[in-house]
């Protein structure tokens, strides 16, 4: 939601082939919307029919991405198999979704914690700016828990016949490229936990013909198919509340592992957090990310976030939590969490007929650290792509087909992903600048811009004269923020 706030104010400035399913015994030896639109087909005339079965997908990780993914393909006459390992995860994230995912995929107004209607954005001087002046009455920002929103997308996609199993996945075997070995079929191994061999569980092997990695930022699909590396954060954060959440202890599965915060608050205390959201700057809660305080059903969540410091992440933390601590006092960590989350896309995200989607293809925007959306998104539109592509299951898909979607993405959200690594180095990089970042959220016609982009992902038309205004403020706040950095380093000499 910060990013969003600048991001507004510079646009401002611009202007195989199998007869049967079969699930395979690791002993044997395999063959080697809710309101959806109607599809345009676009299967290759070349693209094989395939006899007596539809066209089988699976899509690794149950997140948003996975969720979204797999519901789109059931619906669109794939025959789908989602693989999750942690089916009751409660994933570190702020929770915030736009207000347009409500209405795009259907969400249950039940499972929306709180609608944040106002925000305070406060700079490394303790200035704080009140931002949602220009929300109109049904407008808000959704707050989720992740083990709350995931479940209800996986369930949903189970409802419309998706095949979901509690399993860990390991590895693929990749068939050799070519056309003439587009039928031969991806071979997934994975550790299914169904209850019936204890904690080890039980190895196992699928056949399919497509694969969705929607496996987050440690993504085993995407090292499978040799995706490349990227820069990440490490996000933070405590819940704070009286009773223990029912939610299993997630963080020794992270790769790169910094433990994460819940608090429950006094009932008094959580009064002032009913629909208002906090987010902090400045050096001591992080030195290129922010502070944050999310309320949630019956407690808050408080974390922060970094790229470039993160041996000094429990440091920032425990700073955010200091310059909240008035309003959070006599509040109770009930679980600490954290994650690592991708700064950028992957070098690669498609190869042959597997596709990555959500963190494991690197969709979280810069400044604010955005993903639920874009990871949703991204999930249903690959699985639009292959059900479009595949004449709904009837036809076999090739790379080209899955490459239609990140066509369609990078050209949706590219200059958005582009402009906010730009702020993220313009606002972020010292005290001063944060500084001017937080006047400038102060200004009325900033805020409607960046809550119509937001709330609705899209970019609205400007007015030429407050365009103007704005660009001429913008650089005065720059200007200011410049002139105090020099004095400040004159102080420290």
């Amino acid at each position: 939601m910060t990013s969003s706030v600048v991001f507004k104010s510079f646009t401002a400035l611009r202007h195989s082939s199998l007869e049967h399913p079969k699930l395979i015994h690791p002993h044997t030896t395999p063959n080697s919307p809710l309101t959806y639109r109607r599809f345009q087909i676009t299967a290759s005339k070349s693209s094989p029919k395939l006899q007596n079965r539809n066209l089988r997908v699976a899509v690794i990780g149950g997140g948003p991405a996975g969720g979204a993914a797999a519901e789109t393909l059931a619906k669109g006459g794939i025959e789908t198999y989602l693989i999750e390992r942690k089916l009751d995860n409660c994933k570190p994230c702020g929770g915030a979704i736009p207000l347009c995912m409500v209405g795009e995929f259907d969400l249950p107004l039940d499972i929306i914690d709180r609608r944040v209607t106002k925000m305070k954005m406060i700079s490394p001087s303790n200035v704080a700016v009140d931002i949602g002046r220009t929300l109109k009455p049904h407008e808000y920002i959704g707050m989720v828990r992740r083990e709350v929103l995931d479940a209800y997308l996986r369930e949903r996609a189970s409802e419309n016949g998706a095949k979901v199993i509690n399993g860990l996945f390991l590895k693929m075997d990749i068939p050799t490229r070519g056309s003439e070995n587009i039928k031969t079929p991806y071979v997934l191994h994975y550790t299914e936990y169904d209850g019936k061999k204890g904690g080890t569980g039980e190895k196992k092997t699928l056949e399919v013909d497509a694969v969705i990695g929607a496996d987050g930022a440690n993504s085993r699909v995407a090292k499978s198919i040799d995706a490349g590396d990227y820069e990440y954060a490490i996000a933070f954060q405590e819940r704070h509340s009286d009773k223990q959440l029912c939610c299993e202890d997630t963080t020794k599965y992270v790769k790169h592992f910094v433990p994460v915060e819940r608090i429950k608050i006094p009932n008094d205390k959580m009064v002032y957090y009913e629909d208002l959201a906090e987010m902090y700057v400045g050096d001591d809660v992080s030195p290129d990310f922010y502070g944050w305080v999310f309320p949630k059903c019956d407690h808050v969540a408080v974390g922060t976030g970094t790229v470039t410091h993160k041996g000094d992440i429990k440091k920032f933390q425990a700073a955010t939590r200091n310059r909240a601590r008035d309003k959070i006092l006599g509040g109770k960590i009930i679980r600490v969490e954290a994650h690592p989350i991708p700064e950028h896309p992957r070098p690669r995200r498609l190869l042959g007929r597997v596709a990555l989607v959500g963190d494991a293809a690197g969709y979280v925007t810069k400044c604010s650290g955005e993903g639920i959306y874009f990871a949703a998104k991204s999930g249903r539109m690959c699985a639009e792509a292959i059900v479009e592509g595949s004449e709904n299951g009837k036809r076999m898909v090739d790379e080209s087909d899955l490459r239609k979607y990140l066509e369609k993405w990078d050209k949706t959200y590219w200059p958005t992903y582009k402009v906010l690594d730009v702020l993220q180095k313009v606002f972020y990089r010292s005290n001063p600048a944060r500084e001017a970042f937080v006047e400038m959220c102060a200004d009325e016609y900033v805020q409607k811009m960046t809550f119509d982009s937001y709330l609705y992902k899209k970019v609205a038309p400007g007015n030429p004269l407050e365009d103007l205004k704005l660009a001429v403020n913008t650089i005065g706040s720059l200007v200011r923020a410049n002139a105090l950095r020099r004095e400040m380093e004159k102080l420290s000499v």
